[in-house]
């Protein structure tokens, strides 16, 4: 009987949202049988465990940490048990069509065309997909004439196979400028990398500063969601995705844990804000790793990150965009994680608004600073989450029904942002004119906001070209302050319309001196100051005016300035902005923030060595280099919700039926 050949079909393995903790192993050796064709030296092939990675890892003395497979060690696996018919007749390359070609079981049950091997390896590895097409008859005839009765030939055969799909994979891999590094960029990636964590031998995350003379680092030891984005971003179009994929699964598995202050429970799907490895001694041969995350238990004011959900879904996408590899976010347990955090932020309550009601202190701006109730920030980055999740939910019968309030979310989120947070010269004008103590359905003034709340700087502020996204729109209430994160997501998300988002731009440009100064970017302003910032903030001694997140300035917001002005094709303010930091971060330590109007000084309460601060310089640079690879991480119009909310924004009839009609229907689910 002739020996045959046939690639095995891998199967992806869905893991749960529960999957019991793996242990540090070494890997064992499969033994060669007659059933196995060998044809690598030892004749043995490396079992590779797949699946989440635990919450712990028990690490023996005499065990190596667990590392996943690189490269080198995949293996084919080979079987005698069916005739071969054909050889596989070619590889195709899936860089920029890697969805189609994803390892999803439920889109492929039905295919009956091809046969697949998904390539295990290092977490960085997009998977390459290797098809055989049945079609092709006149490749399979010659191999089955020439192949079928030498052995030696298939298991050549077989070597050859592999070696294409290492190639492919480097075609996959992302391409990034050869441009050679300046010294202040490698700096910073030494920098970044020694801020690595790792956990159960695999890198997890960096934390958050990595100051040597830091004798009191609070909780800038740990791990945030927030500000690993940065690092992230930094990693995956450096191609090294590993780190980001272990962070992504670990949170994932934290999402779960329980988590209570004054035994009370906050609502399932609640990401934490942070997380630590920790080392506990088991005996003497042992010692076990465990993650400890801050829900906000912990956290000064006990504040839950509302943010730190929507941050994890937006990074997921980047993951699958850069890399190609979108059989992460297709696993059961990630779905899982994006409709527990999507019930979370669009649960039924008391709100009347599209927006997400939220807690002061709940998002970047983590302390007391008259940001609660429904603050751009949060509105922005809950839209981008929304349009994430939209986009990477999958379709079937049990989703249906989220990605529908989805949608309706959206339309209603557009319409409300767009028309209510927007002030420029003639809606300032408009606000000036209100009428107040309106009671009908046909109001103009729908908030009841008193003219007088208008402050005198913003009427001598804001330009005749360019308007913003104001802080925060309440009952009676407009925050009128610039918060620069909320603008630029709006930009980068197209909260805004395209007009808007140009309009976002044109009062940086204009107001670059008070926005960004000595050192990109100011954080919000003006700043609170005298009785306001003592009644508002609590007389906070780290919010000072002009300091931290009371308008000082953070380089950190850099690469996403970057990122919203090579979407508006302004990339000559991202590059201006990045020439004034270099000129400053490496010489002043890499801080965390500065202060003074101006950015002039470091923040008197800044950590040194900021690894976000790092990271964002460091993105910034990449994207600046490769803007082609930006297009990957923002969003154009949705014409279908422009559609739905455009009546509101052109006509004086308009307002009018869109608000009974158009928005009605948005709102009402």
């Amino acid at each position: 009987m002739n020996p045959c050949c046939r690639v095995l079909f891998i199967r992806r393995i869905n893991s749960l949202l529960w999957v019991s903790p793996p242990k540090c192993h070494q890997y064992r050796n499969l033994n060669s049988s007659k059933t196995h064709l060998d044809f690598y030296q030892n004749r043995q092939f490396l079992k590779i465990q797949r699946g989440i990675s635990g919450f712990r890892c028990v690490i023996d003395s005499n065990c190596a940490g667990f590392r996943m497979p690189s490269m080198g060690w995949i293996r084919s696996r080979v079987s005698t048990e069916v005739s071969i018919q054909r050889e596989v007749s070619r590889i195709l390359g899936v860089a920029s069509n890697m969805r189609q070609y994803s390892t999803s079981v439920e889109t492929r049950v039905n295919e009956n065309n091809f046969e697949r091997i998904y390539v295990q390896g290092g977490i960085s590895v997009k998977p390459p997909v290797v098809e055989r097409i049945d079609g092709d008859e006149n490749v399979a005839k010659e191999e089955d004439g020439n192949n079928t009765n030498n052995p030696r030939a298939v298991e050549d055969k077989i070597d050859g196979l592999n070696e294409g799909i290492l190639e492919n994979l480097n075609d996959v891999e992302v391409s990034v400028s050869n441009k050679e590094e300046s010294n202040l960029e490698k700096e910073a990636w030494r920098l970044l990398r020694s801020a690595v964590v790792s956990y159960c031998g695999s890198p997890v995350g960096t934390v958050a500063a990595n100051d040597p003379g830091d004798k009191l680092p609070l909780n800038y030891d740990q791990v945030f969601i927030r500000d690993f984005v940065p690092s992230a971003l930094a990693f995956l179009l450096k191609g090294e995705g590993e780190i980001v994929r272990n962070f992504l699964l670990h949170t994932l598995q934290l999402q779960s844990w329980e988590k209570t202050v004054d035994c009370y429970s906050p609502g399932q799907g609640l990401m934490p804000a942070s997380f630590k490895v920790r080392t506990v001694a088991l005996d003497e041969n042992k010692v076990e790793e465990v993650l400890d995350p801050d829900f906000g238990e912990s956290a000064i004011g006990r504040v839950a990150p509302v943010d730190s959900g929507l941050w994890w879904i937006i990074m997921l996408r980047a993951y699958g965009k850069i890399t190609g590899d979108y059989s992460l976010q297709e696993r059961v347990d990630v779905q899982t994680g994006i409709k527990l955090i999507m019930n979370l932020c669009l649960a039924d309550g008391f709100d009347m608004f599209p927006s997400l009601l939220v807690t002061d202190g709940s998002c970047m701006i983590d302390r007391r600073m008259g940001i609660h109730g429904h603050p751009l920030e949060i509105q922005a980055l809950f839209y981008t989450a929304l349009r994430c999740s939209r986009e990477m939910l999958s379709s079937n019968e049990g989703s249906k029904s989220l990605v529908r309030a989805i949608n309706n979310r959206l339309s209603a989120l557009s319409f409300h942002i767009r028309e209510y947070y927007w002030v420029d010269m003639k809606k300032i004008n408009e606000i000036y004119r209100y009428k107040t103590e309106e009671y009908s359905l046909d109001a103009i003034n729908k908030f009841n906001i008193y003219p007088e709340q208008i402050p005198p700087w913003l009427m001598e502020w804001i330009p005749e070209d360019g308007g913003y996204l104001i802080g925060n729109l309440q009952p009676a209430h407009m925050d009128f302050r610039f918060f620069m994160l909320g603008n630029l997501w709006s930009v980068v998300s197209s909260l805004g319309t395209p007009k808007q988002n140009e309009g976002i731009l044109n009062l940086i440009e204009a107001k670059w001196d008070d926005l960004v100064g000595h050192m990109p970017l100011k954080i919000c302003f003006p700043a609170l100051e005298n009785e306001t910032w003592r009644i508002i903030t609590g007389s906070d001694p780290k919010n000072t005016p002009w300091s931290y997140h009371n308008g000082g300035s953070w380089p950190t917001l850099l690469w996403q300035f970057t990122l919203a002005c090579i979407k508006m094709r302004r990339t000559e303010l991202a590059s201006k902005a990045v020439a004034l930091a270099e000129k400053r971060l490496s010489a002043d330590r890499w801080p965390e923030y500065y202060d003074t109007p101006s950015g002039k000084f470091i923040g008197k309460q800044s950590r040194l060595f900021q690894t976000w601060t790092i990271a964002g310089y460091l993105t910034s640079k990449m994207l600046l280099a490769n803007p082609e690879l930006a297009s990957l991480l923002f969003w154009e119009e949705d014409y279908e919700l422009l559609e739905i909310c455009i009546c509101a924004l052109n006509s004086k009839g308009g307002r009018k039926k869109c608000s009974r009609g158009a928005a009605r229907s948005q709102i009402l689910v």
